[in-house]
């Protein structure tokens, strides 16, 4: 696998203690106001990613698609995870930067930038 700065800027988040995974607690971390930044793997299912886009815009928390279920899963020391919540708002701001960075603004949902 190669180094990805995204991957391991998520690695970071977990050993600090600051993710939510899977799909139930990063459910709980965005509706109970948690969530800094969420990321659905691409290989989640149509439905997955619709339930997290649609929750995602309703609760203005950025999400986006990124990686597959065993990267996002290797980088937080689990099998797979088709989803993830970052919990930590510095944290979730870098992993954004990398992101927007590999791809012209990734695919965000919620915009919740302040004007």
């Amino acid at each position: 696998m190669k180094k990805d700065s995204v991957l391991s800027l998520v690695g970071i988040a977990k050993k600090a203690g600051k993710i939510a995974a899977g799909e139930f607690q990063t459910e709980n971390a965005v509706k109970s106001g948690k969530a800094s930044l969420v990321i659905i793997s691409e290989e989640a299912s149509e439905n997955t990613k619709k339930k997290f886009r649609n929750m995602c815009t309703f609760y203005e928390v950025p999400a986006f698609f990124y990686g597959t279920k065993e990267e996002l899963g290797a980088a937080i020391g689990c099998e797979f995870r088709a989803s993830l919540a970052v919990l930590d708002p510095g944290l979730s701001e870098a992993i954004e930067k990398q992101i927007g960075s590999k791809r012209d603004g990734g695919y965000e949902y919620g915009e919740n930038k302040s004007s």
